[in-house]
């Protein structure tokens, strides 16, 4: 009986064979990367899911914490201005802090803009320009009218403490595009957040906590502790958090699921990550002469809120899906005309250069941009004399968006002719969610977590998208 002899593999079939090999352990690592496993065992790292084609891959939301006044910006009203002065009736009503007083003409004229012709308050010269990428909605109304319940109801959709905010239930939908930035960015470029009730605005409540906003600074380094400590070579740095990690999965083998304690062990990897690739993210130094022009760099001292215009444009280039940039305190009490002309001053420039920066490179159609506040200010005045002010009103207010598949050039739903009240396609705070969500490819009624026994979204179980608004 003869034995056979062993057949001899051809470098062809070896090179063959050891392709199929390669291949698979790519293709597992990029699954990983996607969070496929995850998603198939239940954990909170989940792959990408759009549950249409979205039109938006990125959003930028401008907050304007403490109020800013429709009547003096984006909603003009004539019969307000012909009955300055008057005492009107309107009670005081639990969404709104109006009380009867003297009504106050808007103290600064209204100029058309653009083909569309949509008129835009003086304050804004920069923006007018810009009008024909703008879908003005002057029909928002909120629930509350005071400072902290309204914006955490602008942000998470509720007005108490505890859920995820928007950007959050996105990154929670989508998860990173860039595995080395973070999906869900927060910029600040002053004011008192802490009038607005502060971190629960970008908090990731009860879902996951990695899907909480990454807070970036204003200055020249706008990531804290971005570079390694001296010594701490990345080679060694990545050997520890390899022993970190490994540590963390021996406890989480003995304890279960934690979320807490693997979002932390995600943290950390990210931290390491972008201490290689977010330095080159947030150099703004690398722009041209121009485009730091464009924005108002070249002052001295340029306002905060330039620099974090123009990090947001390089943020969503590199991939970073949701940025909240908050600025000024528009809570004008008294003296508006301080107030107004200050806050507007600071932002009309670089918000209208990021919308020309973001058009020219091809960027405007994918990103969606609003700008909102988290309620208006009365029609009525505050005081008397050069140093009025308005109160907080929740009845009628406006939003805008550009941007991200919305029409431009358009002016979306009307308060009555004092500006108290929005009379004509009343839009919520839910509705405006729902709209972003779609925008982004999701469904806001089908985007849910399960937490104390119910099924939870950012919409609550109200919410319809502003259809008459898309392109």
């Amino acid at each position: 009986m003869h034995r056979a002899l062993p057949q001899l593999l051809t470098r062809r079939d070896l090179l063959n064979r050891a392709s199929g090999g390669f291949f698979g352990t790519a293709l597992s690592y990029l699954l990983t990367q996607d969070g496929f496993f995850a998603a198939a065992q239940g954990l909170s790292r989940q792959a990408p899911r759009h549950h249409h084609p979205p039109r938006a891959t990125s959003c930028i939301v401008f907050f304007m914490p403490g109020g800013v006044s429709h009547v003096d910006t984006f909603d003009p009203k004539p019969e307000l201005t012909r009955r300055h002065g008057e005492r009107t009736a309107h009670p005081r009503e639990p969404s709104t802090q109006a009380a009867p007083g003297t009504l106050f003409g808007s103290p600064w004229p209204f100029h058309q803009y653009g083909k569309s012709g949509l008129p835009v308050s003086e304050l804004f010269p920069h923006l007018g320009t810009c009008v024909d990428d703008l879908t003005i909605i002057r029909s928002m109304h909120s629930e509350s009218a005071a400072h902290a319940a309204a914006a955490l109801f602008m942000s998470t959709g509720f007005i108490r403490n505890g859920f995820p905010s928007m950007g959050s239930w996105v990154s929670y939908g989508l998860g990173r595009a860039n595995e080395n930035l973070p999906c869900y960015v927060v910029l600040n470029s002053g004011g008192n957040l802490g009038q607005i009730g502060g971190a629960p605005n970008w908090s990731s409540g009860f879902i996951p906590a990695e899907h909480q906003g990454v807070m970036f600074g204003g200055a020249n380094s706008p990531v804290a502790n971005l570079r390694p400590a001296r010594g701490n070579e990345p080679v060694d740095r990545r050997q520890q958090l390899d022993l970190l990690a490994r540590l963390n999965e021996m406890h989480l083998d003995q304890q279960g699921d934690h979320a807490e304690l693997a979002a932390r062990s995600a943290s950390y990897e990210l931290a390491f990550r972008m201490q290689t690739h977010a330095p080159e993210a947030v150099d703004i130094n690398q722009e041209t002469v121009e485009t730091r022009r464009l924005y108002g760099l070249d002052r001295p001292n340029g306002p905060t809120l330039a620099r974090n215009c123009l990090l947001a444009r390089r943020l969503v280039e590199r991939g970073v899906r949701f940025v909240q940039v908050f600025h000024g305190g528009w809570d004008a009490h008294n003296g508006l005309r301080s107030n107004h002309e200050g806050n507007c001053r600071g932002c009309d420039q670089p918000i209208a250069a990021l919308l020309t920066d973001l058009k020219r490179r091809g960027l405007l159609d994918t990103t969606l941009v609003v700008f909102t506040s988290e309620f208006g200010r009365t029609p009525q005045a505050q005081g008397q004399g050069p140093g009025a002010g308005r109160d907080h009103h929740a009845r009628g207010f406006t939003t805008w968006l550009a941007g991200g598949g919305v029409k431009g050039g358009l002016a979306y739903g009307a308060t009555d002719e004092l500006g108290h009240t929005a009379v004509e396609n009343p839009v919520s705070v839910h509705d405006l969610h729902a709209t972003l969500l779609h925008q982004m490819g999701i469904d806001h009624e089908r985007l849910t977590f399960r937490h104390a026994s119910r099924d939870h979204r950012l919409t609550d179980v109200h919410g319809s998208v502003i259809r008459d608004i898309l392109a």
